[in-house]
């Protein structure tokens, strides 16, 4: 697959503007490995192979175990997530595919006895980010597999 053309280089305003908002997401305090699930599971649900390359990746890095990745498509049935973590996959699965459920309540529920409310809108903010991100990789046709992850 051939890549589209380079959005960063088209509109790096643009680009700052969407990592203004990653870099709030990445010190409001919710842990490092949840957002790469969180960012894993959402790359997973939008196709995005970009992406995934690159989440895999840092959350390996970060000491992420393999058998946790692997198994993240089907994480309701592995018994090696917490309650936290599947709440916010649940919400993460719930808003980016809003259009499919409208984000029923029960998944609210379950999300706000896990997270605190400015912990949800953060993490919301996750989710809203990696599906901006999602969406102009996988509109552009962003290359994958060459992503190298910095030091954690």
């Amino acid at each position: 697959m051939k890549e589209r053309l380079d959005y960063f280089a088209v509109c790096p305003k643009g680009q700052e503007a969407m990592l203004g908002l990653e870099t709030y997401v990445r010190r409001s305090g919710l842990e490092h490995s949840l957002l790469e699930l969180v960012k894993t599971r959402a790359s997973q649900l939008n196709g995005c192979a970009f992406c995934l390359d690159m989440h895999t990746k840092d959350a390996r890095a970060a000491g992420e175990t393999e058998q946790r990745l692997f198994g993240l498509s089907a994480w309701r049935e592995a018994p090696y997530y917490t309650d936290r973590e599947r709440a916010a996959l649940a919400w993460t699965e719930a808003v980016t595919l809003v259009s499919d459920s409208h984000v029923p309540d029960e998944v609210y529920e379950e999300a706000r006895a896990q997270f605190s409310e400015a912990d949800l809108v953060n993490l919301t903010l996750a989710i809203v980010a990696i599906n901006g991100w999602n969406r102009l990789a996988v509109a552009f046709r962003r290359t994958a597999g060459t992503y190298q992850p910095s030091k954690p």
